[in-house]
This record gives C-alpha cells, sequence and structure tokens, in this order.
C-alpha cells in the first residue's frame, strides 16, 4: 500500500514537472490530489508567509511609536511655553504644537487601521493606509513651513515683549510677571535684558533705592548675595534676552525636525503599503502565498 502511494505521488510529480518543462498549464486536479498539493505548498510556503506578515504588521507598529512621540514634542512646546508666555506674546506660534498633537493622535488611528488591514488583509484597508499617511505627509510638510515662519519672529517679538515685562516687575510672589523674571533668570542663569544694570533703569529699582537687583540674579555658587551691585561677582552677567530667544528658537527646531523625520517615516511607509497593493493586484501567486488560498 505504502509503495503504491510512494509511486502514485512521484508519478503526479514528474507530470506536473513536464507540464511545466513543455509550457503546458498543469491538468487540472480533483478531490484528493488537489487536497495532497495544496498541503505541500501550505507546508512549504507557511514560514514564508509568516515572515511576510509580520515585516508588514512592523510598520503599523512603527506609526504607533511614532503618534507617541509627537505627541510628547507637542506637550513639551505646551509646557514650555507656559514658562516664558509673558515674553512671547503670539499665541499662533503655538500652531505647530497643536497640529503636531493633531498629527500623532492621526498617527495613533493610522496604526489601528494598518494593523487590521495587515491582520485582515484588506485590500481597502490598505488603500485607506495609504490615502491617510498621504494627508499626514502634507500636515507634516505644513508644520515645517509653520515652524521656520514663527521661529524667524522669536526674536524681535522677544524683543518687544521683554521690555515691558521688566517695567512692570513689582517683586512680589503673587505677580505673574515678576514671577515669569525670576523663574527665567533662575532656569537661564541671566540677569536683565543684557546685563544685570539695565535693572538701574526699571521703577522697582527706583523704588527700593537699594542698590541692589532680585535675588533671582544670585548665582548658585555665591551663598551670601543679597543681590547688590556692589558685588557684580556674584550675580550673572550675562542678559536673558538672548537666551529667552534661543530657548524658544530652540524648541521650534524640535517641532521642525520631529516633523521632518516622521515626514521621511510616512513615505516609507506610503511606500511600503503601495508595493503590497501593486503586488497582490499584478501577481496572483503572491496573492495566494498571502492569503493561504490554492489554486483552481
Amino acid at each position: 500500500c505504502c509503495r503504491g502511494a510512494a509511486a502514485a505521488e512521484a508519478g503526479r510529480g514528474r507530470r506536473e514537472a513536464d507540464e511545466a518543462e513543455a509550457g503546458r498549464p498543469p491538468l487540472p486536479l480533483h478531490g484528493a490530489e488537489r487536497s495532497d498539493r495544496d498541503q505541500r505548498r501550505r507546508r512549504r510556503h507557511g514560514p514564508v508567509r509568516h515572515h511576510l506578515l509580520q515585516d508588514r504588521a512592523g510598520l503599523p507598529q512603527s506609526h504607533l511609536l511614532a503618534a507617541g512621540i509627537l505627541c510628547y514634542v507637542g506637550a513639551y512646546v505646551f509646557i514650555t511655553y507656559d514658562d516664558y508666555d509673558h515674553f512671547f506674546e503670539d499665541v499662533y506660534t503655538l500652531i505647530p504644537a497643536v497640529v503636531i498633537i493633531a498629527v500623532g493622535t492621526l498617527l495613533f488611528i493610522i496604526g489601528l487601521i494598518g494593523c487590521c488591514a495587515t491582520i485582515r488583509e484588506s485590500r481597502c484597508g490598505l488603500a485607506t493606509f495609504v490615502i491617510i499617511l498621504l494627508l499626514v505627509f502634507i500636515t507634516e510638510v505644513v508644520v515645517v513651513v509653520l515652524g521656520y515662519v514663527y521661529r524667524a519672529k522669536v526674536e524681535s517679538e522677544v524683543d518687544r515683549r521683554i521690555h515691558k515685562v521688566y517695567k512692570t516687575y513689582n517683586g512680589t510672589s503673587p505677580d505673574a510677571a515678576s514671577r515669569a523674571i525670576d523663574y527665567v533668570q533662575r532656569q537661564l542663569h541671566c540677569c536683565g535684558i543684557h546685563n544685570y544694570s539695565d535693572w538701574e533703569n526699571t521703577d522697582w529699582f527706583k523704588e527700593t533705592k537699594n542698590q541692589s537687583v532680585p535675588l533671582s540674579c544670585c548665582r548658585t555658587s555665591a551663598s551670601t548675595c543679597n543681590g547688590s551691585l556692589a558685588h557684580p561677582a556674584d550675580l550673572y552677567s550675562e542678559g536673558c534676552e538672548a537666551l529667552v530667544v534661543k530657548k524658544l528658537q530652540d524648541i521650534m527646531m524640535y517641532v521642525i525636525w520631529a516633523a521632518l523625520t516622521f515626514a521621511a517615516i510616512q513615505l516609507l511607509g506610503m511606500l511600503c503599503a503601495c508595493i503590497v497593493l501593486c503586488r497582490r493586484s499584478r501577481d496572483p501567486a503572491y496573492e495566494l502565498l498571502i492569503t493561504g488560498g490554492t489554486y483552481a
């Protein structure tokens, strides 16, 4: 019985090989012969199909990671702006941050759609995946442009606002402008607009009449500092305006680089999804390999 089955199997293999060499399509198989052939193909291509699905599933998962990173960058911009909002009044600067958080949320949705499309092998799902990726790519290009536009406005806006903020300083904790100045001077290790001598032109300095600057101007290493101008070595020598401008411009660059990086990822995602769609539509064998189907 075993010898007969082996002989039949060998005969079928020779018949398929001869027909392939002759350039003729193989004769249709029926019943047990077709079942045996399909099982052999599944055993042979099973590992390949598994790796294909695994590789394709990795792309949507990368979009989930990208969504988290973009949302983090957007939130960081919001938090930092809240610390420096007295020096930069133009709220439109937050537009890139708002857009990048929206893009991050959309990327999360895209990742879910991509995972579902990969698992279900949905051509419609993959097409939707590509279209949304294209929209996200365009949005990220807009973020880059807006980032450069608002980055160029930072210096003039800070220069206009910082003089007003220093003039309203009164040294009391409840005053928001005073807290903002003290925070910036401590965080950025600076004093005054251009240097500590700028405090001599403020109303607060003239009213106190003690020839001293705020304690936030004191160096952390000067434990006995009381803000007196008689001991300039105890005070930060660098002005705050240039450092605030640099800080805000650096934040905008973070947004720009994040948008550029993930725009490149979207481009790669669109390319991979288009390749999959094209191969599925042009190569029936690839379709059967992915879906695990059978020939007629």
